[in-house]
């Protein structure tokens, strides 16, 4: 690792600086076994907390289950992660704690700014019946991907653009000549796709309220994780 840090640019140094501060800070939170369970109980409560307010019904919205596309923002970096799932309510859930998902590895949830959310069945009938019945016919799951690859396509998240490398690096992805299922049957459905992306910049755009960390809408509801980390938000 210390071979890694030497190769930085002296023009990077801030990076560098910044990266030793963030393994001294665990150094110091992990620094016993009773300060490593107090770290992994405030971790997981933070998590569970998000994926709570993700989910779970309110009195502005229902409960987020079934197919939704997702995206998490975090401050400065912006639009990090888009993706979509079939099980709402269990992979939105894992989404902040890590399991069975890569993001907060890179992206701790504690610096997450926004969670967007759509649940996008609800928008179909406002599309074309000719399009209902295209979704119909290559079912959700298709669907979810192809709504996933054209949402990744308009707004080109950083960690959706490259992938790993079994050399130890990142090859970056190029979404507008992906051959994956999604891309593939994307074109059949151009107004779901359009609909899809108005409800997304809308609660993109939400501003957070004060002393809440949800804004829900008819199709979806954005969480402002970065709220929680002042008093009496909910």
């Amino acid at each position: 690792m210390d071979d890694l840090l030497r190769q930085v640019p002296v023009s990077d140094q801030v990076h560098e600086d910044a990266y030793r501060a963030w393994r001294s800070s665990l150094t110091t939170l992990l620094g016993d076994a009773s300060l490593l369970s107090w770290w992994q109980e405030r971790r997981y409560q933070f998590a569970h907390r998000v994926g709570a307010l993700l989910t779970e019904a309110r009195a502005d919205c229902s409960v987020t289950v079934g197919p939704v596309l997702y995206g998490v923002f975090a401050s400065g970096a912006g639009l990090c992660y888009v993706g979509q799932t079939q099980e709402a309510e269990r992979r939105l859930r894992d989404l902040p704690v890590g399991e069975s998902h890569h993001l907060a590895n890179t992206v701790p949830p504690e610096v997450w700014e926004r969670v967007v959310v759509i649940r996008w069945p609800l928008l179909l009938s406002e599309a074309p019946a000719s399009e209902q019945m295209e979704v119909e016919a290559m079912g959700s799951a298709v669907c979810g991907l192809a709504l996933e690859h054209t949402l990744q396509v308009a707004t080109t998240p950083p960690l959706n653009s490259r992938r790993r490398r079994t050399s130890g690096d990142w090859q970056p992805r190029n979404l507008t000549r992906s051959r994956s299922r999604g891309a593939i049957h994307s074109q059949r459905i151009p107004e779901l796709s359009r609909l899809t992306l108005a409800a997304w910049k809308a609660l993109a755009e939400a501003e957070a309220p004060k002393g809440a960390a949800v804004v829900a809408s008819e199709v979806g509801r954005v969480v402002f994780p970065s709220t929680l980390h002042e008093p009496r938000c909910t």
